[in-house]
């Protein structure tokens, strides 16, 4: 196992979550953080407590601007990248521009990030890309979801033997209680959450606490990648 003390961690995506479990968790590891994202302000907002977090602007559906990005960081030695697009709907329903969306933020976004980064990155540096249980798990409304997801778990494999000895993982989440719930309105979301209580191995939802640790054990265990490590309570098992 490595140490994050006195590494440089980017982590792409909201002030909120994962995303914000991931930085406070690296950051409580020694390392210094960057956030990145669309709306540089919010997130500058949401860290102004901390001095060892500095927020930054990148939008992953455009190369030049991941590009600027990496120039203006220069080295940095491990990036995650948590962002995502709401692709939610059944086949019938989808329309083609959303499923885009959804591959061009969590898929092609991560391939930009390896262009730009991985140069940048010393040997023993890391990505950690973020899929889903979607992935292995076919749900009813969540096709572009599941594609997406597996279209990630397909990326980490293929970049950890591209940029070896840069290590290349996925976390694969089931379902954790942040706001990603909220669209379904109180009542639907209260019963997906029971269902999961009551059906899920571990007998309770996760939380973004429970990712943000498995993203720190990616970034600091120097034998592993190329890999999915599913947290979901055992979602993909029942």
């Amino acid at each position: 196992m490595s140490t994050l003390e006195d590494r440089t961690v980017l982590v792409i995506g909201r002030g909120s979550g994962i995303a914000r479990a991931t930085a406070l968790a690296a950051r409580a590891q020694g390392a210094t953080v960057v956030v990145a994202g669309r709306d540089a302000a919010a997130l500058d907002e949401a860290y102004a407590d901390d001095t060892g977090i500095v927020a930054e602007s990148v939008d992953l559906t455009d190369e030049s601007s991941v590009e600027a990005l990496a120039e203006r960081l220069g080295r940095v030695d491990h990036v995650v990248s948590t962002a995502s697009a709401r692709a939610r709907g059944t086949v019938g329903d989808l329309k083609p521009e959303v499923v885009l969306q959804s591959l061009n933020t969590k898929a092609v976004g991560p391939i930009l990030l390896a262009k730009h980064f991985a140069g940048r990155m010393p040997s023993d540096g890391s990505f950690v890309l973020f899929s889903g249980a979607t992935a292995d798990k076919p749900t009813v409304g969540m096709l572009a979801v599941a594609a997406t997801n597996g279209a990630v778990d397909a990326i980490a494999r293929t970049l950890s033997v591209e940029l070896a000895p840069i290590r290349v993982n996925a976390i694969s989440p089931g379902t954790i209680d942040t706001g990603a719930y909220d669209a379904l309105g109180a009542e639907k979301k209260a019963a997906l959450y029971e269902q999961r209580r009551t059906h899920v191995p571990a007998h309770r939802v996760g939380t973004p606490e429970d990712v943000a640790d498995a993203v720190v054990f990616a970034l600091t265990n120097t034998f592993l990648t190329g890999v999915s490590l599913g947290v979901d309570g055992g979602e993909r098992l029942v």
